[in-house]
């Protein structure tokens, strides 16, 4: 073996403390246990920091009330917090050099203390503004490091049931936002905003304890262990045998002009394929919450709540999280990637189709809802987890030392997609923040009942009181003559009535005082807070007249980013046919088995 094989690694010359916080690699390729334990650790980092990311929109509308805050900064919010998480992106590409494991560490404990003390503190929409956009620079690079983590401890015919579990982490931060806040965000009293900065507690708490258990038990590979691809755990024997013969300098050549060897065509292709068929997934984790709070009702006229739309967010993540499992398994099992997602986007396509013309049904049920989405979630899946194993396999095609540089090409492409769409998002849609200030007004309680709830069981009343404004308005300022004349109608009080009121509206009171008695009078309370509360109310039925089409507009562009996602299926490597696939496995196991006789061979000769 050469000497600088032999020769340690920096790391290996640090102090105690340093070497425990900075030095994480191993040296030899893990067992079962071990390897799965580090995926574990892997995909519990990428939940939890994607449970602290997408903590925001579990309280959406809660957020836009408390800062006042525009529908439209919030989406800028949104944008610039993707957009930044691009750039970040590309430094990632440095993990193939210098490793994963210190970026999901500490990017734990960052993300943990901005959750924690960051957004719970600050006072103005502003600095929510800044604070979301620095977790989104921790994100960026962490979205490229936990995958390529994961694929160092998968083998290729493995590699879809891993990755499923890897993006089960962005989808159970949702499912845990949803979670949460549905069971919680009405029992803490002690925060501010009624409970709603208790969600950025919880988040931030778990960050910082994730933190911990990342710190003690992830690791690294070697270089010379993840530089190289790996088909089966049957290849574990000559992986390790290939690293003992390599020296820095080969680690280092493997790795020289990462950005020429991976930026290619099909890479591209690919990568902005899948950037295009997931916007209806990243617009489901940001702004689902909200769309379903301001465009479906409950029976009695309401609006869902903020808790119920977490309940159907639930219902979609759920599903997504269990479906991403079994379509990774299957995908191993058959050992195919293309059919899987040709399927699901075929059917996310009809089943998005479907769930888009909801919007100009306000009554649509909540289980008909869940379900559409339950389906919907499980077509994303279908494509998802197949295609992160396709396309890190494609990578490994080119240099499976660059796995890093690969992962980073993808998520620059991906934030960069979805935040430029998102720039357009409040220009296709204006009624949110009319429908998110006004909401209260239409929601409120007057003599124990919502007002909307008044509206729909006395529509006589509000047309009458409607029709008859001025009326009521004038009868109001003179109530005390009106009460006289109603109680004792005699000349006098008729003529101080007359005075008062003048001839026209005394006619008026005379003509409609049977309506006057059995449609207004009941219902003083109720009719007096829909005239206060007139220009709320019209602005509200305005936008939400509106906003069904504006959202199906927004829901439309998504089908046509998962269509023409379809042609960039035949960039990712693999086949179609598992039989096939198959063949491919047998005369892979048959190379290796010749290629561990001859290095064993030849180590027999220099021994």
């Amino acid at each position: 073996m050469s000497s600088e094989t032999q020769a340690p690694r920096a790391g290996g010359t640090r102090g105690g403390l340093a070497r425990f916080l900075f030095h994480h690699e191993i040296d030899e390729y893990p067992g079962n246990a071990r390897r799965n334990g580090y995926l574990v650790v892997a995909v519990l980092a990428t939940i939890v920091l994607y449970y602290t990311y997408y903590t925001q929109t579990g309280v959406t509308p809660n957020i836009l009330r408390y800062y006042h805050m525009s529908f439209a900064f919030y989406v800028g919010i949104v944008v610039v917090s993707n957009l930044i998480g691009a750039f970040a992106s590309l430094p990632a590409s440095k993990t193939d050099q210098l490793g994963r494991a210190n970026v999901v560490i500490y990017g734990l404990l960052i993300v943990g203390f901005l959750v924690t003390f960051g957004v719970t503190n600050v006072s103005s929409e502003w600095g929510f503004a800044i604070v979301i956009s620095a977790i989104g620079l921790v994100e960026g690079a962490i979205l490229v490091a936990t995958p390529a983590l994961v694929r160092d401890f998968s083998p290729q015919l493995g590699r879809a049931s891993a990755m499923g579990f890897w993006t089960v982490g962005p989808v159970a931060g949702s499912f845990i936002t949803s979670l949460i806040a549905n069971h919680t965000l009405t029992s803490f009293h002690w925060a501010n905003a009624h409970g709603w900065a208790s969600q950025f507690w919880i988040s931030g708490l778990a960050a910082i304890g994730t933190f911990v258990i990342a710190l003690f038990f992830l690791k690294d590979l070697s270089p010379r262990l993840r530089d190289q691809l790996m088909v089966t755990l049957h290849d574990r024997a000559l992986v390790e045998a290939r690293a003992r013969g390599l020296s820095d300098a080969d680690v280092e050549e493997a790795t020289r002009h990462p950005w020429r060897q991976i930026v290619k065509g099909d890479l591209i292709g690919s990568s902005l394929g899948i950037a295009i068929f997931l916007l209806i997934y990243y617009a489901a984790a940001a702004f689902f919450t909200i769309y379903y709070s301001v465009t479906f009702k409950n029976v009695d006229g309401t609006y869902f709540s903020v808790s119920q739309a977490n309940g159907l967010n639930e219902w979609f993540w759920g599903f997504d999280m269990l479906a991403l499992i079994v379509v990774g398994v299957l995908s191993d099992i058959l050992r195919v990637r293309k059919p899987f997602m040709l399927i699901g986007t075929l059917g996310g396509i009809a089943t998005l189709i479907v769930f888009l013309g909801f919007a100009s049904n306000p009554h649509t049920g909540y289980a008909t809802l869940a379900a559409t989405t339950v389906v919907l979630a499980v077509c994303l899946s279908l494509t998802y987890a197949p295609w992160m194993a396709g396309y890190t396999e494609t990578v490994e095609a080119k240099n499976p030392a660059l796995v890093g540089t690969g992962l980073a090409l993808w998520g620059w492409l991906l934030r960069l997609v979805v935040g430029i769409s998102f720039i357009f998002l409040p220009v296709v849609i204006n009624t949110v923040s009319p429908v998110v200030d006004n909401q209260p007004a239409a929601t409120q309680l007057v003599a124990g009942k919502p007002i909307t709830t008044f509206v729909a069981e006395h529509a006589q009343s509000v047309t009458f009181a409607t029709a008859h404004q001025q009326l009521l308005t004038v009868l109001a300022a003179h109530q005390s003559v009106v009460d006289a004349v109603a109680a004792d109608p005699s000349a006098a009080n008729i003529a101080a009535a007359q005075k008062a009121l003048g001839p026209v509206y005394f006619g008026q009171l005379v003509k409609y005082q049977t309506q006057l008695k059995t449609l207004v009078q009941p219902y003083t309370a109720q009719l007096d807070y829909l005239a206060a509360h007139k220009a709320q109310l019209t602005k509200l039925e305005d936008a939400v007249a509106r906003s069904p089409r504006q959202w199906q507009h927004w829901f439309w562009v998504d089908v046509v980013g998962m269509v023409l996602f379809l042609p960039t299926i035949l960039l990712t490597r693999g086949r179609w046919s598992p039989r096939k696939a198959r063949q491919d496995a047998r005369l892979h196991e048959e190379a290796v088995a010749e290629e561990l006789a001859r290095l064993s061979a030849a180590q027999t000769t220099v021994g």
